[in-house]
């Protein structure tokens, strides 16, 4: 089957329907957009600053928001690590053409503007449905408002690497952005995504998915599961991650496809000092803070589904005090798959 056989969205991109965000050259930072533009990107919702574009995602995009996901890439790229083996051979430069990379749903912008500072001599562009808000963008890096769910034609053929880390919750149609990031690829390229299932595990690594009307221990997988019915109520793909590798494996633009899966404590739980354990309650300790503010983000997307706020808050107070208590083995399974585009 040719790749062509796989037919792309006839839908255009919304960037340019009402802001003029989509920049058509580097800009030394996102403050070229203009406050007043800025501020139609935003909306508040039970006390947090949401996007003001889609109904999909409903994780906030304000400062704390920021925050919590600056403090999540330092931890990513000890646990995990900043991008797949194949990309520095991707990105070395040579004579044929200037490297590109894009990132789909790029949050803070932390993981862009690191390549961007590694990859000085390649282009760099952040794609969310907000403008980025750093003060330091590299010369080479550029933020676009877009959403990735109104697809990505106006990309194609343009990039050597597309990277896309835990989005899933807001894109309706994941094995169609898989196709569309496969036209956007040049020859030779990489795809590198990175997802989670919206479920935790206890220490047997099986999914703890408790049944709906439950409100019993252990706290922090039954928060997962609201937040899971709730993405799903919302349109998102919470199923993407157990898919994305057979849809890589499928589709004829792909080659030398593979599945990585990091198995993450969400609290320093781990018995033992030996330093294997002491190194993954580091992490712990940094996911229990990350899953932390990941519920208060979330507070929107519970909240937005019908559940009372009272109700939200017991839940979210209980599930916090397991992770302080760091007794209940809960994990966190993080799934990556990277491919090679055939040249």
């Amino acid at each position: 089957m040719s790749l062509d056989a796989f037919a792309p969205s006839v839908a255009s991109s919304k960037t340019s329907m009402d802001m003029s965000m989509r920049s058509q050259s580097p800009a030394p930072s996102v403050f070229s957009a203009t406050s007043s533009l800025r501020a139609q990107a935003y909306r508040q919702e039970y006390g947090r600053g949401l996007n003001n574009y889609s109904e999909v995602y409903r994780l906030p995009a304000d400062d704390e928001e920021l925050d919590r996901l600056d403090r999540q890439h330092d931890m990513f790229c000890k646990a995990i690590g900043k991008f797949p083996p194949p990309m520095p051979e991707i990105m070395a430069d040579d004579e044929f053409e200037v490297k590109a990379v894009l990132d789909l749903g790029c949050g803070s912008g932390s993981w862009i503007m690191d390549i961007a500072r590694e990859f000085p001599n390649a282009g760099a562009v952040a794609v969310d449905l907000v403008p980025m808000q750093s003060t330091s963008m590299p010369p080479n890096c550029r933020s676009e408002v877009d959403d990735i769910n109104l697809g990505l034609e106006h990309f194609y053929g343009d990039f050597n690497v597309v990277h896309a880390q835990l989005i899933s919750s807001g894109i309706r149609d994941y094995h169609g952005l898989i196709n569309h990031i496969a036209h956007v690829l040049r020859p030779g390229g990489l795809i590198d995504i990175t997802e989670f299932p919206f479920y935790f595990t206890g220490i047997e690594k099986t999914p703890i998915c408790p049944p709906a009307g439950t409100f019993e221990p252990p706290w922090t997988a039954l928060w997962m599961s609201y937040a899971n019915r709730a993405v799903r109520q919302r349109g998102g793909d919470a199923d993407a991650s157990l898919h994305m590798y057979q849809w890589v494996c499928d589709h004829p633009a792909f080659e030398d496809a593979v599945y990585r899966e990091f198995w993450i404590p969400c609290s320093p739980w781990l018995k033992g000092n030996d330093p294997n354990s002491i190194w993954w309650n580091g992490i712990g300790a940094t996911m229990r803070d990350d899953v932390k503010a990941f519920m208060r983000s979330g507070r929107p997307l519970l909240l937005g589904n019908g559940l009372s706020e009272d109700f939200v808050d017991q839940l979210e107070n209980n599930a916090a005090a397991e992770l302080d208590e760091a007794v209940t083995p809960v994990y966190v399974c993080i799934q990556n798959v990277y491919a090679r585009k055939k040249r």
